[in-house]
């Protein structure tokens, strides 16, 4: 290589330089200092121009988008001020609008400098122009969108050539479009910006030029500066340093010219690939490469970090052409060694999967609070990222609610794939823990075993099921994990996790990640059974404090139907009450909100109703009571500290006489009853809507409903009809269709409406309560009215005995003539004329005395020398009941007789 003496030499030509060790080395070629000079030269005027010539067509367009703008911004602002105008309505009105609108019109043309300012009515008919003659004909442009209340601009050529008009709305007060407004101006009046910008632009670009110059000038002096007196020493010892460089990095560096032969190998490259002695200026094909390597270094083409193999290394490879910038045409190729960094990345990516196992399994596991869907979730999540087959199997207390004992049976509770046909007991069914198994081990020890060969177990598994056993072979199934479900230090399942497709067994890095799994599904297993306890106590309590059943009585006909809502117990009940004479009562209420609070103040309510009704009250001083006894349970719980009043509790309270066919009814916030007619026509009654229990102090009111014989008197709370899917209107709609059917049963019409208006998941508790009216019978009702006068008892005895015996009810003569014969003259004695006697003949004899003195008498006890006070004693004594209600007009004394 000559030495390099002149600093201005022009460009060198590429050569390999032999060492004294017999390696080459590469020197790519070098331009002298002049040439570099004019290339930067001749580059900085290329850019100059180039950038001149864009911003000139730059400057163009962006002075036509200027004057677009300013020309549709001035005859919208015309426009608009126009149309705004004081007097511009009155004069659109007026019988002439053109002669009060033309010089207007035509002043405001001239002061803003538009084209045109023309007005129109709402059929685009012009009433001004520049040009009178166009004055009443058809405005060329676009006015709907005027018509409709919004403003256009819009750009057309007219006979004055291109021009921007705008078309304005004209309003009224009250909104409505009058007229329109438009406004126009010629693109060629708005200035060019460009104009005025070109001296400028002219200027930039010659100073950038000169600039441009200058600075070739400056480099190509520096470049003379800086190479004078640069010997051929200097410029060894500078390769010497960068071939020093390049044979000590940790990177193989290959340099291939055109035709496939190694040029120049590096320390490390030989290192890595194994080269022989004197493997450069020989093709890469004979160096022995392994085959992949060979093939990508000889291919030519470009590779980004392909990771290729080389003996028991693992290469990344990156091969790039050398002629890109002028340079002599060949590869260079860069090696690194990446075994160990992908087996660090194999160990990294393995960590990340479980870490993501776990965090999916955390979202995926307990989303509920049921015992089975819980332990199903922990099946789920495991399939296929952690084993082929996952059986989870609780103790049969679990899934009860209830703390597991020892030695109880275990039920599959999760599997996993489900419903593959696979070798392993479905869920819901019993599950065997064989002795000496390693399912058995762990769950006695409470410790997790992990089972590489299942040989032993499937042998002892033969002696209890050998076609489960068998099925186990055949899918392969080779390796297990069992791990105990533990919370609170209490086993409550196993968990066991199978391979049968993987062909390695569990090691400890997959028994600490399934221990982890376990322990998080254990927890929400446990909070589930205990929500399953809790529910199923709060579920028996509900249950204990609603009916059992419909007592028995002849005035209707009653079915009911009772539905918790899933999210727990509530509030609601329902209740049938027999009455004295043959009378019914039909309670429904509901308590706000849900849990045992609410079921515990349901349980009071219809204690104290059960109570109140045996005073035999009317419906709206019953309800008054209750109201009073709501208050002060509030009152109370707030003295107690107590944050959870009961205050928004409902209720409905109807009583029916099958005699007189009458119901009253009386409602606290509660839902109107519906009467379905025995022809199928549905009524809701205007029964007055008293306020909500425990606002003392506001009155009730009670409406009188006459019902025929085979009616039905449906009530209901507000969960039937009331949904998060519908508004209350709308399931009263529904109520009503589902009633609307003659000759329904109680039972039929309870199934109809449900089935109609059940949602999928009630969000509250439904209570129904249908009952259909009995009448009594003339034949069934004995009324006689008693004058005051006491010889009168005789004739009212002869009567009863003589009814009697049509009734066939001889038996009971003797106690009925001397109940009414002391009821009777206690009426004659202390009451008040009406006195009347009723016998109903029912399920029971009643006797009934009524007068119109509002004194209730007492029962006592009389002495032996009282000539009188045994009255009411012997009443006591024959009766089975006996009992006083007070009407309007005075009072009744009852007493029921059980018939023989």
């Amino acid at each position: 290589m000559a030495p390099i003496s002149d600093p201005a030499v022009t460009d060198t030509v590429p050569a390999a330089v032999p060492e004294p060790n017999g390696r080459r080395r590469w020197f790519g070629a070098a331009r002298g200092p002049r040439s570099v000079a004019g290339q930067v030269f001749v580059l900085q005027v290329f850019v100059v121009l180039l950038l001149l010539v864009a911003i000139g067509v730059e400057s163009a367009l962006q002075a036509q988008r200027d004057s677009a703008s300013e020309a549709r911004n001035r005859s919208l602002a015309v426009a608009e001020a126009f149309a705004n105008s004081p007097g511009i309505v009155e004069a659109l009105r007026s019988p002439d609008p053109t002669a009060l609108l033309q010089p207007k019109a035509e002043a405001t043309r001239i002061k803003s400098g538009v084209d045109f300012v023309v007005v129109l009515n709402t059929d685009a008919i012009r009433y001004t122009h520049p040009m009178p003659d166009r004055i009443g004909k058809k405005f060329v442009g676009t006015t709907a969108p005027a018509l409709a209340g919004q403003s256009i601009t819009e750009e057309v050529v007219g006979t004055i050539g291109p021009l921007v008009q705008a078309v304005v709305p004209v309003t009224d007060t009250d909104g409505q479009v009058v007229g329109m407004v438009s406004a126009g101006i010629r693109t060629s009046r708005v200035s060019d910006s460009a104009e005025q910008q070109l001296p400028i632009l002219i200027a930039g670009g010659a100073g950038a030029l000169a600039l441009a110059t200058a600075g070739a000038a400056l480099v190509s002096r520096r470049l003379r500066r800086q190479t004078r007196g640069l010997g051929p020493a200097e410029m060894t010892r500078m390769y010497e340093h960068h071939d020093a460089v390049l044979h000590s990095v940790r990177e193989g560096v290959l340099i291939i010219d055109r035709d496939g032969r190694l040029l120049l190998a590096n320390d490390e490259a030989e290192r890595l690939l194994g080269l022989p002695a004197g493997a450069e200026g020989r093709p890469v094909a004979e160096l022995g490469l392994d085959r992949r390597v060979a093939e990508v270094l000889a291919s030519g083409r470009p590779v980004t970090d392909e990771v290729l193999a080389a003996g028991d290394r693992l290469l990344a490879v990156n091969v790039r052409p050398t002629d890109r910038n002028g340079g002599p045409p060949g590869l260079v190729a860069t090696l690194r060694d990446s075994t160990e960094l992908r087996a660090l990345t194999g160990k990294a990516e393995l960590v990340r999967r479980r870490l993501q196992l776990l965090y999916d399994a955390g979202l995926a596991v307990g989303t509920t609070l049921d015992v089975s869907r819980t332990a199903q979730e922990l099946a789920e999540a495991a399939v296929p990222a952690f084993a082929d087959h996952v059986t989870v199997d609780l103790a049969e207390p679990v899934l009860r609610g209830e703390e597991p004992a020892a030695g109880a049976p275990m039920v599959r509770s999760g599997l996993s794939p489900a419903g593959t046909g696979g070798p392993f007991t479905p869920v819901g069914e019993s599950v065997p823990f064989l002795p000496g198994t390693p399912r058995a081990r762990s769950l006695r020890s409470g410790r997790t075993v992990a089972e590489a060969d299942l040989t032993e177990a499937v042998t002892a598994w033969l002696s209890y099921d050998q076609q489960r056993a068998r099925q186990v072979r055949e899918h392969g199934v080779h390796a297990l994990l069992a791990v105990p479900l533990r919370a609170r230090g209490v086993v409550l399942g196993l968990a066991t996790f199978w391979r049968a497709e993987r062909p390695d067994a569990f090691d400890e890095d997959d028994i600490a990640l399934a221990e982890e799994l376990v322990a998080r599904a254990a927890v929400a297993i446990d909070n589930a059974r205990r929500y399953t306890r809790e529910h199923a106590m709060a579920v028996a309590l509900q249950r204990s404090l609603l009916p059992g059943g419909v007592p028995v009585q002849d005035a209707l006909d009653v079915a009911f139907r009772y539905l918790p809502a899933q999210a727990g117990v509530g509030g609601d009940w329902f209740d049938v009450i027999p009455l004295p004479g043959a009378r019914v009562a039909l309670v429904v209420g509901d308590v706000v909100g849900h849990g045992l609070h609410a079921a515990a103040t349901m349980g009071r309510l219809r204690t104290a109703v059960h109570n109140f009704s045996s005073l035999d009250l009317p419906p709206d001083e019953l309800l008054g009571l209750l109201d009073d006894l709501v208050n002060r349970i509030d009152q109370d719980q707030a003295a107690n500290g107590d944050q959870a009043p009961i205050t928004g509790a409902t209720c409905l309270y109807a009583i029916y006489d099958p005699v007189s066919r009458r119901c009253t009814v009386a409602r606290a916030g509660h839902l109107p009853p519906a009467v379905v007619l025995p022809d199928g026509t549905v009524d809701f009654p205007d029964v007055p809507a008293g306020p909500p229990l425990g606002l003392v102090g506001l009155p009730f009111e009670t409406a009188e409903l006459e019902l025929p014989e085979g009616a039905r008197l449906v009530l209901y709370t507000d969960g039937l009809v009331e949904d998060r899917s519908r508004d209350i209107d709308q399931g009263l709609d529904l109520l009503t269709t589902a009633l609307a059917h003659p000759d329904r049963s109680p039972e039929q019409t309870c199934a109809d409406v449900l089935h109609a208006l059940l949602p999928a998941e009630p969000a509250d508790d439904i209570a129904l309560l249908v009952a259909r009216t009995r009448v009594l019978t003339d034949r069934q009702v004995m009324v006689l009215e008693v004058p005051a006068d006491p010889a009168a008892v005789r004739d009212v005895r002869a009567d009863v005995a003589r009814q009697l015996t049509d009734w066939g009810l001889d038996d009971l003569a003797f106690p009925t003539e001397l109940i009414l014969s002391e009821l009777v003259t206690n009426a004659i004695r202390y009451g008040r004329e009406p006195i009347r006697v009723r016998l109903l003949h029912d399920r029971s004899l009643v006797c009934e005395v009524s007068d119109g003195s509002s004194t209730s008498p007492h029962l006592r006890y009389a002495a032996t020398t009282d000539e009188g006070g045994r009255g009411l004693f012997l009443v006591a004594q024959l009766a089975d009941r006996w009992g006083t209600r007070y009407t309007d007009s005075g009072k009744v004394i009852w007493a029921e007789l059980r018939l023989p």
